[in-house]
């Protein structure tokens, strides 16, 4: 049932209903909002695409957004270095106001054009920018997304209201139109969970055309706590068939590289799998046939 529908059979506002109903109807609302993504993923493809593209490359993938939106889009960014072994300086994250160390998002914040249009100057040709929006009106998002466009810069823009003016300015819109707020105007709600669904299969798709992704695993993850040193072990005595004493002493000699060292403990000396790698653009699969796995 959408949030609609359950309004309109209860003929209350979600502060009015029992708790339970309460819950239901938020639950609804969220429900409806991810839905929405389906109707997106042409376009979410064509994304992931020019982001998968223009890292490879080297350039460099900026995030813009302001209020709830800015939240999304810094989850998504800071998550890219450490799943999938993104260079940091590749990543660039404009969130109005800046990030917030303690809570705090001032609201005038959004309509700070000139510190948007400062941010995106610093980009490149052959950049992609990601610009969000919940409305596709907010002047932030607006003046960074123009600056962006008038340097050539690919422009990739989230919203969720039909013809927003933010998607007449990208190169790939990609639109998720979420019914009106449970809590009217609170887009970290419906708006904001389409979104960062969004952002989550823009990225990981993206992740898997750069190759860092090999049988349903992180492969490029940087292995840099106790947890993920574990999650690389596992990953290359899986792949490699290999002991964990042997998958241990791939990734000292691979320093730490995960994608390397599975390569190694397969069977190939270091400049040997580096080689590989660089001829197949990071794609492990491609590699994996030239060596005889477990083999150490």
């Amino acid at each position: 049932m959408t949030t609609a529908a359950f309004s309109m059979e209860f003929g209350q506002a979600v502060d009015q209903l029992e708790r339970a109903d309460a819950l239901s109807a938020m639950l609804a609302s969220q429900a409806q909002a991810v839905a929405v993504v389906d109707q997106a993923k042409t376009q979410i493809d064509v994304a992931a695409q020019k982001i998968a593209e223009a890292l490879t490359s080297g350039a460099t993938l900026y995030y813009a957004a302001a209020g709830s939106s800015g939240l999304m889009a810094l989850a998504d960014a800071c998550e890219l270095p450490g799943t999938f072994g993104v260079a940091q300086q590749q990543i660039r994250i404009f969130m109005a106001g800046g990030v917030p160390a303690d809570g705090r998002m001032p609201g005038d914040v959004e309509d700070a054009t000139q510190d948007a249009i400062n941010a995106a100057d610093s980009m490149s040709d052959g950049d992609v920018a990601i610009v969000l929006s919940a409305s596709g009106t907010t002047p932030f998002a607006l003046s960074f997304a123009e600056t962006a466009r008038r340097k050539n810069v690919c422009v990739i823009a989230i919203a969720n209201a039909k013809k927003a003016p933010l998607l007449d300015l990208a190169d790939v819109g990609i639109c998720l139109p979420t019914q009106p707020e449970i809590v009217d105007g609170s887009t970290r709600l419906g708006a904001g969970t389409a979104q960062k669904v969004a952002l989550n299969m823009v990225s990981t798709q993206a992740g898997i055309l750069m190759g860092h992704v090999h049988d349903g695993l992180m492969v490029n993850v940087v292995a840099d706590n106790a947890k993920l040193r574990k999650r690389a072990m596992r990953i290359i005595t899986r792949i490699a068939k290999v002991s964990e004493s042997a998958a241990q002493e791939a990734m000292v000699l691979a320093g730490n590289d995960t994608k390397l060292a599975i390569l190694i403990a397969a069977g190939l000396d270091a400049e040997e799998a580096r080689q590989c790698l660089a001829d197949a653009k990071g794609h492990l699969r491609d590699c994996l046939p030239a060596v005889k796995v477990g083999s150490i």
